[in-house]
Protein backbone atom coordinates (compact mmCIF):
# COMPACT_ATOMS: atom_id res chain seq x y z
CA UNK A 1 0.00 0.00 0.00
CA UNK A 2 1.11 3.72 -1.26
CA UNK A 3 0.42 6.90 0.45
CA UNK A 4 -0.70 9.24 -1.99
CA UNK A 5 1.84 12.26 -1.93
CA UNK A 6 1.25 15.28 0.33
CA UNK A 7 1.30 17.43 -2.77
CA UNK A 8 0.78 17.02 -5.90
CA UNK A 9 -0.50 19.16 -9.23
CA UNK A 10 -4.53 19.67 -9.53
CA UNK A 11 -5.64 17.79 -12.11
CA UNK A 12 -7.57 19.24 -14.59
CA UNK A 13 -9.48 18.79 -17.66
CA UNK A 14 -6.13 18.95 -20.47
CA UNK A 15 -5.09 16.40 -18.03
CA UNK A 16 -7.54 13.54 -19.11
CA UNK A 17 -5.92 13.40 -22.94
CA UNK A 18 -2.57 13.61 -21.14
CA UNK A 19 -3.47 10.40 -19.01
CA UNK A 20 -5.24 8.24 -21.95
CA UNK A 21 -2.22 8.99 -24.05
CA UNK A 22 0.24 8.09 -21.21
CA UNK A 23 -1.79 5.32 -20.26
CA UNK A 24 -2.04 6.29 -16.78
CA UNK A 25 -5.30 4.97 -15.35
CA UNK A 26 -7.57 7.76 -14.18
CA UNK A 27 -9.02 7.23 -10.60
CA UNK A 28 -12.64 8.56 -10.01
CA UNK A 29 -14.87 8.27 -6.90
CA UNK A 30 -18.13 10.35 -5.95
CA UNK A 31 -18.47 12.23 -3.26
CA UNK A 32 -21.09 14.52 -1.64
CA UNK A 33 -20.19 16.55 1.24
CA UNK A 34 -17.26 18.30 2.07
CA UNK A 35 -15.90 15.55 5.00
CA UNK A 36 -16.06 13.11 1.87
CA UNK A 37 -14.45 15.16 -0.63
CA UNK A 38 -11.74 16.02 1.96
CA UNK A 39 -10.91 12.22 2.66
CA UNK A 40 -10.93 11.23 -0.97
CA UNK A 41 -8.84 13.63 -2.24
CA UNK A 42 -6.29 13.15 0.21
CA UNK A 43 -6.60 9.53 -1.19
CA UNK A 44 -5.21 10.91 -4.07
CA UNK A 45 -8.26 10.06 -6.57
CA UNK A 46 -8.25 12.08 -9.59
CA UNK A 47 -11.63 13.08 -10.00
CA UNK A 48 -14.39 13.79 -7.37
CA UNK A 49 -18.07 12.93 -9.19
CA UNK A 50 -20.75 15.00 -7.13
CA UNK A 51 -22.57 12.04 -9.17
CA UNK A 52 -26.56 12.31 -8.70
CA UNK A 53 -26.08 8.73 -7.09
CA UNK A 54 -26.62 11.27 -4.62
CA UNK A 55 -30.56 10.66 -4.97
CA UNK A 56 -30.02 6.66 -3.97
CA UNK A 57 -27.23 6.72 -1.29
CA UNK A 58 -27.99 9.91 0.68
CA UNK A 59 -31.39 10.63 0.23
CA UNK A 60 -33.20 7.17 0.57
CA UNK A 61 -34.69 7.51 -2.96
CA UNK A 62 -35.35 4.34 -5.50
CA UNK A 63 -33.73 5.69 -8.44
CA UNK A 64 -31.45 8.62 -9.43
CA UNK A 65 -34.49 10.10 -11.29
CA UNK A 66 -36.40 12.45 -8.59
CA UNK A 67 -32.73 13.94 -7.21
CA UNK A 68 -33.08 18.11 -8.61
CA UNK A 69 -30.82 20.85 -9.90
CA UNK A 70 -30.68 22.45 -6.67
CA UNK A 71 -29.65 19.92 -5.00
CA UNK A 72 -26.79 18.94 -7.19
CA UNK A 73 -25.78 22.32 -7.31
CA UNK A 74 -26.13 22.21 -3.18
CA UNK A 75 -24.03 18.87 -2.84
CA UNK A 76 -21.44 20.33 -6.02
CA UNK A 77 -20.62 23.44 -3.46
CA UNK A 78 -20.01 21.67 -0.63
CA UNK A 79 -17.35 19.19 -2.48
CA UNK A 80 -15.77 22.24 -4.02
CA UNK A 81 -15.38 24.39 -0.73
CA UNK A 82 -12.78 22.19 -0.12
CA UNK A 83 -10.25 22.93 -3.07
CA UNK A 84 -9.44 19.86 -3.93
CA UNK A 85 -6.75 18.67 -6.00
CA UNK A 86 -9.00 16.35 -7.51
CA UNK A 87 -10.98 17.58 -10.33
CA UNK A 88 -15.04 18.49 -9.64
CA UNK A 89 -17.63 16.82 -12.03
CA UNK A 90 -20.76 17.71 -11.16
CA UNK A 91 -23.45 15.49 -12.99
CA UNK A 92 -26.48 17.02 -15.12
CA UNK A 93 -29.76 15.21 -13.08
CA UNK A 94 -32.72 13.92 -15.37
CA UNK A 95 -34.71 16.45 -16.77
CA UNK A 96 -31.91 19.40 -17.21
CA UNK A 97 -30.38 18.54 -20.21
CA UNK A 98 -33.07 16.51 -22.56
CA UNK A 99 -35.55 19.35 -23.39
CA UNK A 100 -33.01 21.56 -25.45
CA UNK A 101 -29.59 22.27 -26.21
CA UNK A 102 -30.32 26.06 -24.67
CA UNK A 103 -31.79 24.58 -21.30
CA UNK A 104 -28.81 22.03 -20.95
CA UNK A 105 -26.17 24.95 -21.45
CA UNK A 106 -28.29 26.93 -18.75
CA UNK A 107 -28.13 24.42 -16.54
CA UNK A 108 -24.75 23.61 -16.79
CA UNK A 109 -23.64 26.88 -16.37
CA UNK A 110 -25.33 26.44 -12.77
CA UNK A 111 -23.56 23.45 -12.08
CA UNK A 112 -19.74 25.45 -13.11
CA UNK A 113 -21.00 28.64 -10.83
CA UNK A 114 -21.76 26.01 -7.91
CA UNK A 115 -17.87 24.97 -8.44
CA UNK A 116 -18.01 22.04 -11.08
CA UNK A 117 -15.03 22.08 -13.41
CA UNK A 118 -16.58 19.74 -15.62
CA UNK A 119 -20.68 18.82 -16.41
CA UNK A 120 -21.79 15.16 -16.76
CA UNK A 121 -24.06 13.61 -18.79
CA UNK A 122 -26.29 10.66 -19.57
CA UNK A 123 -26.42 9.38 -23.24
CA UNK A 124 -25.42 9.03 -26.34
CA UNK A 125 -26.91 9.47 -30.24
CA UNK A 126 -30.17 11.95 -28.08
CA UNK A 127 -27.85 13.89 -26.72
CA UNK A 128 -25.13 14.90 -28.73
CA UNK A 129 -26.75 18.26 -29.69
CA UNK A 130 -26.35 19.27 -25.58
CA UNK A 131 -23.11 18.15 -25.50
CA UNK A 132 -21.97 20.30 -28.25
CA UNK A 133 -24.48 23.08 -27.29
CA UNK A 134 -22.41 22.70 -23.91
CA UNK A 135 -18.56 22.59 -24.75
CA UNK A 136 -19.47 25.55 -27.53
CA UNK A 137 -20.14 27.23 -24.13
CA UNK A 138 -16.91 26.64 -22.70
CA UNK A 139 -17.91 24.30 -20.72
CA UNK A 140 -15.97 20.56 -20.62
CA UNK A 141 -18.54 17.80 -20.55
CA UNK A 142 -18.18 13.87 -19.43
CA UNK A 143 -20.75 11.82 -21.60
CA UNK A 144 -22.13 8.38 -19.69
CA UNK A 145 -23.24 5.49 -22.21
CA UNK A 146 -24.23 1.83 -21.43
CA UNK A 147 -26.45 1.58 -18.23
CA UNK A 148 -27.45 4.74 -17.86
CA UNK A 149 -29.74 5.22 -14.45
CA UNK A 150 -31.36 8.18 -15.26
CA UNK A 151 -33.08 5.34 -18.22
CA UNK A 152 -34.38 3.18 -15.58
CA UNK A 153 -38.03 3.33 -16.74
CA UNK A 154 -36.87 2.46 -20.52
CA UNK A 155 -34.41 -0.11 -19.58
CA UNK A 156 -36.65 -1.99 -16.69
CA UNK A 157 -34.24 -1.58 -14.24
CA UNK A 158 -30.60 -1.05 -14.10
CA UNK A 159 -29.61 -3.82 -16.67
CA UNK A 160 -26.33 -4.61 -18.13
CA UNK A 161 -26.72 -2.95 -21.56
CA UNK A 162 -24.30 -4.41 -24.82
CA UNK A 163 -25.55 -7.94 -24.80
CA UNK A 164 -27.22 -7.79 -28.15
CA UNK A 165 -26.96 -7.10 -31.69
CA UNK A 166 -28.90 -4.40 -33.56
CA UNK A 167 -29.39 -0.50 -33.06
CA UNK A 168 -31.74 -0.07 -30.61
CA UNK A 169 -31.26 1.62 -27.44
CA UNK A 170 -28.61 -0.60 -25.31
CA UNK A 171 -27.49 -2.61 -27.88
CA UNK A 172 -23.38 -3.25 -29.09
CA UNK A 173 -23.69 -1.84 -31.99
CA UNK A 174 -25.69 1.30 -30.85
CA UNK A 175 -23.41 1.38 -27.91
CA UNK A 176 -20.62 2.05 -30.33
CA UNK A 177 -22.26 4.89 -32.37
CA UNK A 178 -23.19 6.10 -28.73
CA UNK A 179 -19.56 6.25 -28.36
CA UNK A 180 -18.72 7.60 -31.21
CA UNK A 181 -21.01 10.57 -31.33
CA UNK A 182 -20.36 11.99 -27.83
CA UNK A 183 -16.61 11.93 -29.33
CA UNK A 184 -17.57 13.98 -31.64
CA UNK A 185 -19.99 16.07 -29.95
CA UNK A 186 -16.99 17.60 -28.09
CA UNK A 187 -17.03 15.43 -24.95
CA UNK A 188 -13.97 15.28 -22.47
CA UNK A 189 -14.24 11.94 -21.55
CA UNK A 190 -16.58 9.11 -21.40
CA UNK A 191 -18.28 6.71 -18.57
CA UNK A 192 -19.26 3.26 -19.34
CA UNK A 193 -21.43 1.79 -16.92
CA UNK A 194 -22.68 -1.90 -17.34
CA UNK A 195 -21.29 -3.34 -20.57
CA UNK A 196 -19.41 -6.73 -21.20
CA UNK A 197 -15.64 -5.94 -20.29
CA UNK A 198 -14.88 -6.60 -24.38
CA UNK A 199 -17.24 -4.39 -25.70
CA UNK A 200 -15.38 -1.93 -23.10
CA UNK A 201 -12.24 -2.66 -24.63
CA UNK A 202 -13.90 -1.94 -28.01
CA UNK A 203 -15.08 1.55 -27.44
CA UNK A 204 -11.86 2.50 -25.11
CA UNK A 205 -9.56 1.38 -28.32
CA UNK A 206 -12.05 3.44 -30.99
CA UNK A 207 -12.57 6.58 -29.27
CA UNK A 208 -9.87 9.26 -28.60
CA UNK A 209 -11.24 10.32 -25.16
CA UNK A 210 -10.39 8.61 -22.02
CA UNK A 211 -13.24 5.54 -21.03
CA UNK A 212 -13.93 5.75 -17.33
CA UNK A 213 -15.48 2.22 -16.46
CA UNK A 214 -17.90 0.93 -14.27
CA UNK A 215 -18.95 -2.59 -14.21
CA UNK A 216 -17.53 -2.27 -17.49
CA UNK A 217 -14.10 -4.48 -16.77
CA UNK A 218 -10.42 -3.62 -16.85
CA UNK A 219 -9.47 -2.16 -19.94
CA UNK A 220 -11.20 1.07 -19.86
CA UNK A 221 -8.76 3.91 -18.92
CA UNK A 222 -10.37 4.59 -15.70
CA UNK A 223 -12.57 3.64 -13.25
CA UNK A 224 -15.25 5.08 -11.20
CA UNK A 225 -16.74 3.68 -7.86
CA UNK A 226 -19.88 4.93 -5.56
CA UNK A 227 -17.96 6.32 -2.28
CA UNK A 228 -20.64 3.98 -0.32
CA UNK A 229 -20.20 0.80 -2.39
CA UNK A 230 -16.22 1.31 -1.58
CA UNK A 231 -16.30 2.06 1.66
CA UNK A 232 -19.13 -0.78 2.79
CA UNK A 233 -21.59 1.62 4.24
CA UNK A 234 -23.98 -0.07 2.22
CA UNK A 235 -26.41 -3.03 2.94
CA UNK A 236 -26.60 -4.25 -0.73
CA UNK A 237 -23.43 -5.40 -2.28
CA UNK A 238 -23.49 -5.04 -6.12
CA UNK A 239 -21.68 -7.31 -8.72
CA UNK A 240 -19.71 -4.21 -9.85
CA UNK A 241 -18.33 -2.88 -6.47
CA UNK A 242 -15.81 -3.71 -4.41
CA UNK A 243 -16.19 -2.73 -0.38
CA UNK A 244 -12.11 -1.76 0.13
CA UNK A 245 -13.48 -1.32 4.02
CA UNK A 246 -16.26 -2.60 6.31
CA UNK A 247 -17.71 0.53 7.37
CA UNK A 248 -21.26 -0.22 7.89
CA UNK A 249 -20.40 -3.05 10.21
CA UNK A 250 -17.46 -0.49 12.12
CA UNK A 251 -19.98 2.34 12.13
CA UNK A 252 -22.87 -0.16 14.00
CA UNK A 253 -20.28 -1.41 16.44
CA UNK A 254 -19.25 2.01 17.55
CA UNK A 255 -22.48 3.67 17.98
CA UNK A 256 -23.75 0.22 19.81
CA UNK A 257 -20.93 1.02 21.96
CA UNK A 258 -22.19 4.35 22.46
CA UNK A 259 -25.73 3.81 23.37
CA UNK A 260 -24.36 0.98 25.81
CA UNK A 261 -22.30 3.68 27.71
CA UNK A 262 -24.83 6.21 28.10
CA UNK A 263 -27.25 3.71 29.63
CA UNK A 264 -25.40 2.19 31.87
CA UNK A 265 -23.89 5.52 33.10
CA UNK A 266 -20.45 5.82 32.15
CA UNK A 267 -20.59 8.29 29.14
CA UNK A 268 -19.06 10.94 29.14
CA UNK A 269 -16.08 9.64 31.99
CA UNK A 270 -14.13 12.35 34.11
CA UNK A 271 -11.91 12.85 31.41
CA UNK A 272 -14.76 14.60 28.84
CA UNK A 273 -16.34 16.24 31.47
CA UNK A 274 -15.53 20.31 32.30
CA UNK A 275 -14.65 21.01 35.67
Amino acid sequence: MSNAPLQRAKFTVPMLAVSKSEQKKIAMITAYDATFACIVDAAGVDIILVGDSVATVFQGERTTLPVTLWEMEYHTRLVAKTRPRAMVVGDLPFGTYQVSPELAVTNSVALIKAGAECVKLEGGIHVASAIKAITQADIPVMGHIGLTPQSYHRMGGNKVQGRTDGIDPGSRDRLLEDAHSVEQAGACALVIEGIPGELAREITSKVSIPTIGIGAGVFCDGQVLVLHDALGLSDRSFKFAKAYAGLRTTSIDAITTYVDEVRLGIWPDDLHTFH
